[in-house]
């Protein structure tokens, strides 16, 4: 992908044009790390982009930002542009077109302004970023109100930016934050979720999140995830403390390849707490888990998932209560479990909710794991039907319905437990247990 950028580069530095890598790439070539992809910025117009590089895309091109697709590989390549007006908190009214420097100083934060050069080998800073990643900074370049209030987004990756990085805030960055946190609840769903998942994927989680806590940003953008703080557990099972020290804690435990549907799932398991507490013998609460999965369906909805996530999501949800009753489940009801699609998520979120409590007990987790273990040794893929349900409908004489699933489950339990191995008993069994 470098090899290509620097190819594209070359393409507007020979046409006579400026060209450069901008923002991220350049931040973290300066600090050792791989970008994870380039973006370019250049002198040359939109149509001279076009003109030049051979596959291109206008996606933005009222903006100036035209794609580049080499290969597999996309580029954003954009003309340097100053901004007039932010009138909708995200977009620019208009854009102008001019010169590297102006385009440095609308962009967000200083470690994110900087531009290089990977033929000459040379860096531009106009608006010291390069002093603020030697000092581990995140600064709003220029007024850091003005900034705010160009794109509400930038409150929300500012807390990301400074512990994706693990900075610390300048002191008029974090007053901004402070001062305009409830703009954060105007940023649409789906680029709230995506720098929310971003900050729930990093190494440093754990702050991204009291920072959201802190600064007032989570009570706008997540007011049910918020009310976990402060929502006492039972001390003699829960001495890690709060509802939200326990979420926190579970998120913490999880490896660090886990998906983003487990990492929320995990994070919003027990978000039906605060609304079924119960002082009784102890603290209780009845009923948490289906109360937790109208909750998050709510915030996912919100959030714009798809609907594929938010019920795979949901589904783990409903079910992170049910680790006990796998041991005393019928051997081919367990095995069903077992081949489910969304189990090996469903055993994270049952060890998960067991490394987020202090004390922490695992011993009724590491049984349900050595029988999932021994299951998928001697069954590693889900059996075919020994009937299908157009046989079943013959053998019996009736009609479609629900009955023809119950039957159907019913046997796929009783072959998962080895106790109807052929098609003969199968439909001996169907015949003793279902005929009339």
């Amino acid at each position: 992908m470098e090899k290509t950028s620097i190819k594209i580069v070359k393409i507007l530095q020979k046409a006579g044009h400026e060209a450069y890598w901008a923002g991220g790439s350049v931040r973290d070539m300066l600090l050792g790390v791989d970008p994870k992809d380039y973006d370019i910025v250049t002198s040359a117009k939109p149509d001279e982009i076009e003109d030049l590089l051979e596959k291109t895309i206008p996606i933005g091109k009222e903006f100036g930002v035209i794609l580049a697709v080499e290969g597999d590989h996309h580029f954003e390549v954009a003309t340097f542009r100053s901004d007039s007006g932010y009138s909708d908190g995200r977009r620019p009214d208009a854009v102008i077109f001019t010169h590297a420097e102006e385009d440095a100083k609308r962009r967000d934060f200083t470690v994110n302004g900087m531009f290089y050069d990977p033929l000459a080998k040379e860096t531009y800073d106009y608006v010291g970023g390069q002093k603020d990643l030697e000092e581990h900074l995140i600064r709003f370049i220029g007024d850091p109100h003005e900034r705010i209030l160009e794109d509400h987004l930038r409150i929300l990756r500012a807390i990301r930016f400074k512990n994706t990085l693990d900075f610390q805030y300048h002191p008029d960055t974090y007053q901004a934050i402070l001062t305009h946190a409830k703009l954060a609840d105007k940023v649409s769903g789906e680029r709230l979720r995506d720098e929310f998942s971003k900050m729930i994927s990093c190494d440093h989680a754990l702050e991204a999140l009291e920072d959201l806590l802190e600064t007032g940003i989570l009570e706008e953008i997540l007011p049910e995830v918020y009310a976990m703080k402060g929502v006492a557990q039972p001390y003699q099972y829960h001495h890690e403390g709060d509802v939200w020290e326990h979420a926190k804690g579970c998120l913490d435990s999880l490896a660090k390849y886990s998906s983003l549907n487990l990492r929320w799932a995990t994070f919003l398991h027990d978000v039906g707490k605060p609304v079924t507490f119960k002082l009784k013998e102890r603290i209780r609460f009845d009923s948490h888990a289906q109360e937790g999965v109208k909750i998050a369906r709510k915030i996912l909805n919100r959030l714009k998932f798809p609907k594929k996530d938010i019920d795979h999501i949901c589904w783990l949800i409903e079910h992170h209560m049910m680790l006990p009753n796998f041991l005393d489940m019928p051997l081919g009801r367990a095995r069903h479990w077992f081949l489910l699609p969304h189990f090996k998520d469903l055993l994270a979120i049952f060890e998960a909710d067991i490394a987020g409590t202090d004390p922490a007990n695992y011993e009724l987790y590491t049984k349900v794991v050595e029988l999932y273990e021994e299951t998928m040794e001697k069954i590693p893929e889900d059996p075919a039907p020994i009937l299908t349900g157009t046989e079943i409908m013959e053998l019996l004489n009736i009609k479609p319905g629900k009955k023809i699933g119950e039957i159907t489950i019913a046997l796929r339990e009783k072959q998962l437990a080895h106790e109807i191995n052929t098609k003969p008993q199968a439909e001996k069994w169907v015949q003793l247990e279902f005929g009339t």
